[in-house]
């Protein structure tokens, strides 16, 4: 799951769809596969939908569901998450597996990279020895074509027994070649051969699982995953078919005879032997069916590697990348905001002289004019800019395969910190939304290590603090220079990730002890962005949808605050009571109680805490309009901001408790309490502590 309107928002914090059948003719079809291999964008093509994609492993941690008409039937495709076998080791791999093994679907599609076939027949040949009729997808043909590779699908299918269809789904209707071998009958042909003593154990297994609906073929696999010792997966087993304690007791007693007899030297000898004779059936079933030509592309990747993820250029490059986006974002969204603004100072003085054309009374005219119109403008003129531009080049450099790299790149640093390599593709998909990068934590196999990126996720700037950021940054750092500003907005990313490998260590050596697990990560190959899809998906499905959020909620804020800035109490305000209550920890804070009771109100999105201050200190009477940056300094100025109030406005903006999304996400996905509690207090003592740290030193010197 990465940033999109299923991982932007509530959505993010869902439960997982189901398939249900509204005919009788309907068919439903599990999309599976390895990681990567371009299972969401055949799900995409065939249904319509607007499922993330992107070129790294790990992307999709949950299922999607979608419909497809075909002149026959309609299809309901299930889109799993990547997984390279059914020995489920993580979240993600989970649902896929318990998916296969107890979901619904009346075909399973296993979709596979025509570049490492042989690699990514392991896990069809797990789903073949489950579903019979199962149907292979050959995906990526045209990276396969690239790389010399020629694969004959016909030859495929003959030697398997299914049906096989060759396509690259990126281009158009190619993913349609799914349908007919959905539709064509077939009966897999595969048979692996364990060592004797492991068949012999699948015999005596089997004969205790069948019946209760589990059949025979269906007894040696439930047999094989028993041994995998997944109490979660054996109690899901038992539901499913009735399967009593007995016959339990005395599966698990065979497989520690197994064990026992089996293991004496190595714990891994029996999985081994499992998986020596899977890896055997997936040579045998390739075999002879793909050719190679002599092209040189795997030489230019790794050429291109020796740079990337080079021990000496590897950093270097990645903040150079990261500082050129953040420049072209700062640079590129000055103009905009800044013609944003007016447009929508013209707007709100259009709507203020026909509401007194009308005769509506003060009420209604400050309630909309300057209490919704203006936070709205606000919102509008200076998030949309840099959105626009960031989340393109950002969703650039994933469909290049970027990502990953960068995530092997922080690899030594995360794991020197006790923690997982994979908590750096977590903290990528943060930089989007903080809800989608606490779900992306699944992918971690480790729970140990997925709590601590958890706990941590939220201290990555999220699209809703980007604008703010920059904003502030532009008004008090580098008003007339784009590098400038996108030099210290990087300055303050580096920052973060210090912050995050540092808590991280703290976190493992204390309440969260433990060695860090193994990462293994596969580094996809260099692909050609699909300009014209990135584009689509960064604006409309990106951009708009942020943006719609944010100001669906800044429009009742605005109105909310407008209003207690006009309701008095006693000798004050509403709005002057809540703010002076606040103002000892804010003066404490090099800050003020306006911008912590904005933070407060700013909880269901932190895209609106600039619009709150802004309507605060506006509802004392210092400015009437804007139309600019410069002239929100001047009111930001003239309320008592100084450089220290900048510096330590950037600081909590960056480590403060997270917004209400990505709580109820940190709930879902750790599902304890306490744990949230602590999602919440970590990022706030610290911006609380080093606000306090800051605003001493400065009144020391």
């Amino acid at each position: 799951m990465g940033l999109s309107r299923t991982s932007t928002g509530r959505g993010a914090s869902e439960s997982d769809a189901s398939a249900v059948k509204t005919n009788e003719k309907d068919r439903i079809v599990a999309l599976a596969g390895n990681p990567n291999v371009g299972k969401s964008t055949v799900f995409n093509s065939l249904t319509g939908m607007k499922q993330h994609t992107g070129n790294w492993t790990g992307k999709t941690v949950t299922s999607a569901i979608g419909k497809c008409k075909s002149e026959l039937r309609t299809y309901i495709f299930a889109d799993l998450p990547g997984c390279y076998s059914l020995s489920a080791r993580s979240a993600e791999e989970e649902v896929a597996r318990d998916y296969i093994y107890f979901g619904n679907s009346d075909r399973i599609a296993v979709v596979c990279d025509a570049s490492c076939l042989e690699r990514n027949f392991f896990l069809v040949i797990q789903i073949l020895e489950v579903c019979e009729n199962a149907a292979v997808c050959i995906n990526l043909i045209d990276e396969a074509e690239k790389k010399g590779l020629i694969i004959d699908e016909k030859a495929l299918s003959e030697q398997i027994g299914v049906p096989v269809a060759a396509m690259s789904a990126r281009k158009g209707k190619e993913a349609r070649r799914l349908l007919p071998a959905l539709e064509a009958e077939g009966a897999s042909k595969i048979e692996v051969k364990y060592k004797n003593y492991i068949e012999n154990y699948i015999t005596d297994a089997s004969a205790l699982l069948c019946g209760n609906g589990v059949t025979r073929r269906q007894a040696r696999v439930f047999a094989l995953r028993i041994l995998d010792s997944d109490n979660a997966f054996v109690s899901k087993l038992a539901d499913k078919y009735n399967i009593g304690s007995e016959e339990y007791k005395a599966i698990e007693q065979l497989a520690k005879q197994l064990k026992a007899t089996h293991c004496k030297e190595n714990s891994d000898t029996v999985n081994d032997d499992i998986a020596e004779a899977i890896s055997s059936a997936a040579s045998r079933a390739v075999a002879g069916t793909v050719r190679k030509k002599g092209v040189k592309r795997n030489e230019r990747d790794r050429k291109i590697d020796k740079l990337l993820i080079g021990r000496v250029t590897g950093f270097p490059i990645m903040l150079l990348m990261l500082l050129a986006i953040l420049w072209l974002t700062v640079q590129g969204a000055n103009y905009p905001s800044e013609l944003l603004s007016r447009l929508f100072a013209a707007i709100e003085a259009g709507a203020n002289m026909l509401l007194v054309k009308i005769g509506a009374t003060p009420l209604l005219t400050g309630l909309i004019c300057e209490g919704i119109i203006r936070v709205v403008g606000w919102v509008i003129s200076v998030m949309l800019p840099p959105m626009a531009i960031f989340f393109p080049l950002f969703t650039i450099l994933e469909d290049m395969g970027y990502l990953p790299r960068v995530a092997f790149n922080l690899d030594r640093c995360f794991k020197k910190c006790s923690a997982c390599g994979k908590q750096a593709l977590t903290m990528c998909m943060g930089f989007g939304c903080n809800a989608a990068g606490v779900v992306g934590c699944r992918i971690i196999d480790s729970p140990r290590e997925r709590l601590i990126a958890i706990l941590t996720n939220s201290f990555m700037p999220c699209n809703g603090r980007f604008p703010m950021l920059i904003a502030i940054i532009t008004m008090f750092f580098a008003a007339s220079s784009g590098i400038v500003s996108a030099a210290v907005l990087t300055a303050i990313i580096i920052i973060s990730v210090l912050i995050t490998l540092l808590v991280s260590k703290l976190l493992s050596i204390t309440v969260l002890k433990g060695v860090p697990s193994s990462f293994t990560l596969e580094l996809p190959p260099y692909r050609t962005p699909q300009f014209g899809k990135v584009l689509v998906r960064s604006i409309f499905d990106r951009t708009l949808f942020v943006l719609g959020r944010a100001v669906a909620v800044a429009a009742p804020t605005g109105l909310v605050i407008w209003l207690l800035a006009n309701v008095t109490v006693g000798s004050g305000t509403l709005l002057s009571a809540l703010s002076g209550f606040l103002n000892p920890l804010g003066q404490l804070m090099g800050l003020d109680g306006v911008i912590l009771l904005a933070f407060l109100l700013g909880m269901p999105a932190n895209e609106i805490v600039i619009p709150i201050i802004m309507m605060c200190y506006m509802a004392n009477g210092t400015l009437v309009g804007y139309s600019s940056l410069s002239e929100l300094k001047s009111l930001l100025v003239d309320n008592g901001w100084t450089l220290v109030t900048a510096i330590n406005m950037i600081i909590f903006t960056v480590f403060h408790w997270p917004c209400s999304t990505t709580i109820l996400t940190i709930k879902k996905e750790s599902g304890s309490w306490a744990h949230t509690a602590a999602a919440i207090a970590i990022p706030t003592i610290i911006g609380i502590t080093l606000c306090i740290l800051i605003n001493m030193i400065s009144r020391i010197f």
